[in-house]
This record gives C-alpha cells, sequence and structure tokens, in this order.
C-alpha cells in the first residue's frame, strides 16, 4: 500500500486587525485567508502575515503555523458543523498529512524552495475560540492531542497550494508534538520525557524555560490549614502608635493555632462594620512559631474596616478569619538577605526579622525603614532588639519628615530610602535576596534600584494588598475604571466577594464564570486560555464552594480556583 505524501492544501495569510470582543477589543492576527499562487517565506514569517500579540506568536521560533486537514474533518464532526475554512484555526499551512501524534519536536522539512525545522506546539490561546466561536475549543485542542505545531525557516523561499512536503531529517528523543504538548497541559509528566525535550536543541526556549520550571518545581504544599473563615478570639490589643494598634488573636476553642510562615497574611471579614461585610488582609507582624498570631492595623482616614477595628474592637471579641496564606516568605539560604519597608509595610518583614532571630541566623541581614519621623514608626525598639540579637546585622532608618534633633535620637538619615542611599550604604546588591513591603511606588522603586544595583530581579519579592498587575493578552490597551458594581439588573446567585478590590456582587445568568463576572466588575484579572488548561487565572480561594464548566483539565491546589471555568455554589470570597 503506498502512503500518500503529505502535501499544502492550503498557505494563509493575514495581517493583525481590532476586532470586538465582550466588551472589549482584541488585537489579533488569526483571521488568515488562503492565497493563490507562490508566496514568499521569511524568517520571521510568511509574506502578507504578521502576528498581533508578539508575546505569544512569532518571532523566529514560531515563524509558521501548521494545522491539518484530518484535524479540521476531526472538528467538524465533534461540533456538527460544516462551515470550518482553511486559515480557520489560525495557521499559515493547512496540510494533508503531519498529525500531531506522528511529527516529532527538531523533524526537518522541505516544502517548495524552503527548509523548516519543528520547534514547539500551539500555546492554547483564548483567540482560537474566539475566531472558531466555540469558547471551549483551546481547551479541546489539548484533551484530544491536536494542538498544531509551529515551524522555525532553516532556508527562505517560495512555497505554495500543491507543495509536496518532503521530511528531511527526524529530531532526536522521539517525542511527538501531541506529546509535547501533554507534558505541559495535562496531569502528572513523565519527569523522563521533560528531561528527553530538554536535550531537543530544537525546542523553543519558551518550552524549555517552562520545563526547567517543571523539574525544578518543589513538591506543591499543603493547602490552607482550614477551609473558610473560623472563629478566633481577640486576647489583647496594643496602640503601636497614633495611628496603628496590634491585634493578638487565638483559637476561638482554645486549641493551639497552626504555625504560620513568616511574612504570610490573614484575611478577616470584619462583621458589623458595613453591608456588604468588609474583607481585608493584614500580615501576621509575630513570630511564626508562636501560638499566638498578631495583626497591626492601620488606620486609613477612610478606611470602613480599619477605623471599626480601631474604634470598637475590644479584648474578647471574635473575629472571623481565614488561614494563613500568602507567598511573600523567607527563603532558606545562606546569603545576605535585606528586609526593606515602608510604612506599615514593616509587619511581614518583621515577622521574617522573628524567623531569623529564632534562628540565630549567621545571615547578613539589613534592615532597612522609612517613616515620616518617630511618631509614625511602629516597633522601633521591637525591631532594634530583634536587630541587637543578630550577629551580622545592620540597622538603617530614614525619616522624611522629621527634625534633626528626632533624626539624631533615632540614628536615622533625611530623606527616602533611594537608589543613591542604597549605593552609599554599600549594600551586598549582588549577593542578596531582597523583601520588600510598603506602598506601590515605593515597591516599584525599590525594585529599580536594587536592579540598577545588580540584584538579581528574580531574587527581589514585594508583597502587594492592592490589586496584581492584569494579564490580559491581546486586549488593547485602554482606560480601566476602578472596580465597581456589574452594569445591568443585580445577579440573583450567590455573593461573589473580590477581597482586593473591595467588591462584593451577585452572581447571576449574564455571567459563564467568575472570570466573566470579574470583567463586568473591571476588576483586574489574570487570564490566557479562559478554559481551565493554563492556569494564567489561578486565584486563592478564602470562602466558598465552586463547580467547573468545563472541567479544568488539571485541578490547582487546595484553597485555589480557575477562575475562568468556575461558576459559585455557595458564597465566595477570593483573594483578587
Amino acid at each position: 500500500m503506498t502512503v500518500p505524501v503529505p502535501a499544502v492544501v492550503s498557505v494563509n495569510v493575514g495581517l493583525p486587525k481590532d476586532v470586538p470582543w465582550q466588551g472589549k477589543t482584541v488585537h489579533t492576527g488569526i483571521w488568515k485567508d488562503p492565497v493563490t499562487g507562490p508566496v514568499m517565506v521569511r524568517r520571521l514569517n510568511i509574506d502578507g502575515d504578521g502576528q498581533g500579540d508578539l508575546a505569544g506568536h512569532g518571532g523566529e521560533q514560531r515563524a509558521v503555523f501548521v494545522y491539518q486537514l484530518d484535524s479540521y474533518r476531526h472538528w467538524e464532526q465533534h461540533f456538527g458543523r460544516d462551515d470550518f475554512v482553511y486559515g480557520m484555526v489560525g495557521e499559515n499551512l493547512t496540510v494533508d498529512g503531519l498529525p500531531d501524534d506522528e511529527v516529532c519536536i527538531g523533524d526537518r522539512y522541505r516544502i517548495g524552495e524552503a527548509e523548516f525545522e519543528v520547534t514547539q506546539p500551539r500555546v492554547t490561546c483564548y483567540r482560537v475560540g474566539m475566531r472558531v466561536g466555540e469558547p471551549q475549543l483551546p481547551a479541546l485542542l489539548v484533551s484530544h492531542h491536536r494542538p498544531g505545531f509551529y515551524l522555525r525557516v532553516l532556508a527562505e523561499g517560495r512555497i505554495q497550494a500543491g507543495d509536496q512536503i518532503v521530511k528531511i531529517s527526524t529530531g532526536p528523543e522521539a517525542l511527538s508534538v501531541a506529546g509535547t504538548d501533554a507534558l505541559l497541559y495535562l496531569p502528572g509528566p513523565d519527569t523522563g520525557k521533560l528531561r528527553a525535550a530538554l536535550r531537543i536543541g530544537a525546542l523553543s526556549p519558551g518550552w524549555q524555560g517552562s520545563f526547567r520550571d517543571m523539574l525544578a518545581a518543589p513538591a506543591p504544599e499543603a493547602g490552607p490549614a482550614w477551609p473558610g473563615f473560623r472563629e478566633l478570639r481577640v486576647t489583647k490589643i496594643v496602640h503601636e502608635d497614633a495611628a496603628v494598634c496590634s491585634v493578638y488573636l487565638t483559637a476561638g476553642d482554645g486549641t493551639a493555632l497552626p504555625a504560620a510562615r513568616a511574612g504570610q497574611y490573614l484575611t478577616v471579614r470584619v462583621t458589623g462594620a458595613a453591608q456588604p461585610v468588609p474583607v481585608r488582609s493584614y500580615s501576621l507582624s509575630s513570630a511564626p512559631d508562636a501560638s499566638t498570631y498578631r495583626i497591626s492595623v492601620k488606620r486609613e482616614p477612610h478606611g470602613v474596616a480599619s477605623g471599626w477595628l480601631h474604634q470598637h474592637l475590644e479584648p474578647g471579641a471574635l473575629l472571623e478569619v481565614a488561614a494563613p496564606r500568602g507567598e511573600f516568605t523567607l527563603d532558606d539560604g545562606t546569603g545576605p538577605v535585606l528586609l526593606i519597608s515602608a510604612g506599615i509595610g514593616v509587619t511581614p518583614v518583621l515577622s521574617m526579622l522573628y524567623q531569623l532571630g529564632a534562628a540565630g541566623s549567621e545571615r547578613e541581614v539589613w534592615w532597612l525603614y522609612g517613616a515620616r519621623g518617630p511618631a509614625e514608626h511602629p516597633f522601633a525598639k521591637e525591631a532594634h532588639a530583634l536587630l541587637a540579637s543578630l550577629p551580622h546585622a545592620r540597622e538603617h532608618i530614614f525619616y522624611s519628615a522629621a527634625t534633626p534633633a528626632e533624626r539624631h535620637r533615632a540614628h536615622a538619615a533625611s530623606g527616602r530610602i533611594t537608589r543613591e542611599g542604597l549605593a552609599k550604604l554599600r549594600i551586598p546588591a549582588a549577593a542578596a535576596a531582597a523583601y520588600i513591603c510598603g506602598p506601590a511606588g515605593f515597591m516599584t522603586g525599590m525594585r529599580a534600584a536594587l536592579t540598577t544595583l545588580g540584584t538579581d530581579p528574580a531574587r527581589i519579592f514585594t508583597e502587594l494588598f492592592g490589586v496584581l498587575d492584569a494579564i490580559n493578552p491581546g486586549l488593547t490597551a485602554q482606560h480601566r475604571p476602578p472596580p465597581h458594581q456589574p452594569p445591568g439588573a443585580p445577579g440573583t446567585g450567590p455573593q461573589v466577594t473580590f477581597a482586593r478590590s473591595g467588591i462584593t456582587t451577585a452572581f447571576g445568568d449574564a455571567w459563564r464564570s467568575v472570570l466573566d463576572l470579574a470583567d463586568a466588575c473591571d476588576v483586574p484579572t489574570r487570564w490566557s486560555c479562559r478554559t481551565g488548561v493554563c492556569h494564567t487565572c489561578v486565584t486563592p480561594l478564602l470562602s466558598g464552594d465552586i463547580s467547573y464548566a468545563p472541567d479544568p483539565l488539571e485541578l490547582p491546589a487546595d484553597g485555589q480556583i480557575l477562575i475562568c471555568c468556575a461558576r459559585p455554589s455557595t458564597d465566595l470570597v477570593l483573594d483578587m
């Protein structure tokens, strides 16, 4: 039996354009149309073609995208449709042959005058679902093992529909496109195959980096110490200065509290303060292994939650508290550590200082703190005593609005912490891990300053209680208003609270998922596939229950959900 020779059925190109989508505008090059006659293939693309989102598409490793005629037939049968056209999933070459479970990373082919090398599967993306009109397609491309693949151009030249596809050489390791895709997106990847993938020189740098991260990732940690909120009893309230009070908490039932990690935070539901009930997060400012949790709250001028806690909270009261959470935690290395904070941002790094002191750490510890003056410098004596117990600690205080006498008594420098000030101190920037907490502008400035002084950006850690930066690939730049209630009639479903954004609203039939509701409220969101594949949207779940539609290909860790395909079954509180 003669095996048909693979061939190009259609060559498809298209330039990026703005497309309306769910009330927003997406800049995308996924709309492709067939061309007739020869067309020139160049190192970065085909003449007449372009990509809208160069972070996820295009470039030397992703110059040409290939999809198979057999996969189109599969989707026609799956969806019960007969209206698919060439280029509909954004491919440059529609081919007869070259199935994803047979083509391997590193295979080389000659088509017409050009030569190519297979570099990676397609990265699953919501835009293919948008183009085809099937929102679940990005997940199905992975679960049905039909992602398609990218080619690198080894030799430029003209190609056209009808050209035969001639295999020049076979890639090493015999790792198929479908198998490579499954390693990244499906649960339980084989570590041997991950290592084999890293031996393939043709595999694109992005996929190599992902596989290296997967091999280096520590074992998943246990979920939160308790689900949802539980009652903790206030045993003591201490006013640290005119604006900051510390609240000491123990288990309401008298049992021991689970140990937290230095730098983590508690999320508190402040019942009685207002309706809807405000939910706020406060860093632990105590030793991480203490039997009592301590949070320290700064009273904000218009803060509903902080104002209520300062005015009405008394010893003996019960607070609803979620378990300690947060990844802003001290490493277990031996190199220098920079603890840099301003204002109430001192609290998580103070907890880290407690951890270093309890361990009798020999690390070089630099404590840098900025405030307006001594009246707004909580924990000054506490931090000073802890630093004095460490053999290699240095303390540097900066007052921006203090008298010379006040600065003298505190041994404080004048002004704010700056790059120039850090340089004069000769901090060990290149060797250090840095932990920064304070106002958003302060953290941004410190990150930039440390980077210019030689600190590895991967070893600069910040804690932000405000909303996280959005990740919305392909959306055009637009003004984003502050988070607000969604437009239209109120929903009738469970209440959803976006804790960082301060929004509580009812879920309704207008939204397919929690992500859709967040988008309607202009809550900053993070997503890519929107179908439960990529885990970009993973979000801590503080309380409540959800169901998934569709089911994600791999469930997130305990205490987290994928908001792109989650729907609330009960009232939810989310850390976003």
